[in-house]
């Protein structure tokens, strides 16, 4: 069930409606019951996946807590670290599995052909799980913070099971820690109206990121992509740095609509991104962007090889680690890994190169912080970011490199003045809507940039003007917004992941 469709529209105030009326001890059953029912609309088999990874963890919990009351501290400290180690294998061999398998297998078999060896491994041809990588991670990052003794281990089932599959943030994030969502959900939530009214604003921010840009710019991205060989040059410049805004709205309409429709519940999910594309480094970009993600990386891979305490070149090769490993959770194959090492390697560049720019600024009196300064900053950022995105949007690292190639070889920049773009399967009057839209979003990201809440602004208005907003903005979004033929809904980009 996608956010942007008819049967959700239906299903959450349903939901929503229910959860307030009922009584305490049946709530969080309730939201339990929904959030299997959401994911099953996808493929009713994967539940049972989901539901062995709850009970997996949860009993990995529950056994970490009682061997903290072993009265041998050797004893204690090794089953300790046999349960925890069991929750980790159990659950990446099924993530390895559905993800990871044909990826390796392919892999292997194509090193022991070079090396004169024909070996076949037996295939396995297995779907992956809508939102896999989303609640193993979250699950796992539960085991972790209870080993830790950073939360004590959740008794109940029936909120840990809701922790592990809340439908919101279920198949695309935020990946929540247990400290921030498990308190929250033992409260239980009544009715606000005010809460309801700001994350309804939430939810209409969401969509026309979705709708109306991201859904907008994919007609052009796939259809430029699709054919590169065609359209070479420029038209691939375009849609490269449009694919940068198109994965931005679409991961994040989604983000924040999983955010909006949690706040109406009563309940606050982590932000997952904030303003990432005004970044004046690659490194702050990466503390902008999904940062739930970012964060889990650096919390429990980046601190535990070492993080920064063992010296420069470790560091250096932790955050290298980090980064290739997080393209591959992206998805199983080398344009990913490129795709993450490249944003590792510009950040170990940056630290390498920063004294030289340190001398650079005072022998040319140059102020760093002046607004010129950080706009030039932010657009060779967003350069160096696009670059890296080109992998991540390629279908093979070939295809990759022959769209460097055709940009650095074909110039044909005269497309983006005689009408050209608007043959890439957008008329005019819907292009030039993607970009008085993106000159909101850019504008929008601004104003959260300098700390201007612009949700909080409107909220503060008379009742007859956010009401004039919440109608005008749901009416635009449904007449403006790229719902596809026939009012059909089309995914977000994340759920591959």
């Amino acid at each position: 069930m996608l956010f942007n469709s008819i049967d959700f529209i239906l299903f959450f105030p349903v939901v929503a409606f229910l959860y307030f009326v009922m009584p305490r001890r049946l709530k969080s059953l309730w939201l339990l019951g929904a959030s299997y029912y959401f994911y099953m609309c996808w493929n009713a088999g994967y539940l049972l996946l989901i539901l062995f990874s709850t009970i997996v963890t949860y009993g990995c919990g529950c056994l970490l807590e009682r061997a903290g009351r072993l009265p041998d501290e050797h004893r204690k400290i090794l089953y300790r670290k046999c349960c925890v180690a069991g929750s980790l294998v159990i659950n990446l061999s099924i993530l390895f599995l559905f993800k990871y398998y044909s990826f390796a297998a392919a892999n292997v078999q194509s090193l022991l052909q070079y090396t004169g060896i024909s070996i076949k491994l037996p295939a396995v041809d297995l779907l992956l799980p809508v939102g896999i990588s989303f609640y193993t991670f979250q699950a796992l990052g539960y085991t972790i913070d209870v080993y830790r003794e950073r939360i004590a281990a959740e008794k109940n089932f029936i909120q840990y099971a809701l922790f592990v599959s809340f439908f919101p943030q279920l198949v695309a994030g935020p990946i929540e820690r247990a400290g921030n969502l498990l308190s929250q959900l033992r409260e239980a939530h009544r009715f606000d109206y005010a809460r309801a009214r700001e994350g309804l604003l939430i939810m209409i921010w969401g969509y026309f990121l979705k709708l109306v840009l991201a859904d907008r710019i994919a007609i052009i991205v796939n259809t430029v992509y699709g054919a590169y060989e065609t359209y070479t040059g420029m038209y691939l410049v375009v849609a490269t740095v449009l694919f940068a805004f198109q994965i931005y709205c679409d991961f994040a309409g989604y983000s924040i609509i999983a955010l909006g429709a949690a706040k109406i519940m009563g309940f606050t999910l982590m932000e997952n991104f904030d303003a990432p594309y005004l970044s004046c480094s690659v490194a702050e970009f990466w503390r902008r962007w999904h940062i739930s993600l970012s964060s889990w990386f650096k919390d429990y891979l980046y601190i535990p090889l070492g993080g920064s305490r063992k010296g420069q070149v470790r560091k250096y090769i932790n955050v290298l680690i980090v980064f290739c490993v997080s393209g591959l959770w992206h998805g199983a194959g080398w344009t990913f890994v490129i795709w993450g090492g490249l944003n590792g390697l510009y950040q170990i560049v940056g630290a390498l190169c920063r004294p030289l720019r340190e001398r650079l600024v005072k022998l040319f009196h140059l102020h760093p912080h002046s607004l010129a300064n950080r706009m030039a900053s932010a657009l060779f950022t967003f350069f160096l970011v696009d670059v890296s995105w080109l992998f991540f949007r390629a279908e093979t690292i070939g295809h990759a490199l022959a769209i460097v190639k055709s940009i650095c070889t074909v110039h044909n920049p005269w497309i983006l003045f005689d009408g050209s773009l608007y043959e890439l399967g957008l008329s005019m009057k819907s292009f030039q809507v993607m970009v008085v839209s993106l000159v909101l979003l850019m504008a929008a990201d601004v104003m959260k940039y300098k700390g201007i809440c612009i949700r909080k602004i409107l909220l503060e208005q008379d009742y007859w003007f956010r009401y004039l907003v919440f109608a005008g903005s749901i009416l635009l979004i449904t007449l403006v917004g790229v719902w596809g033929v026939g009012f059909e809904e089309s995914g977000f980009i994340y759920f591959q992941f």
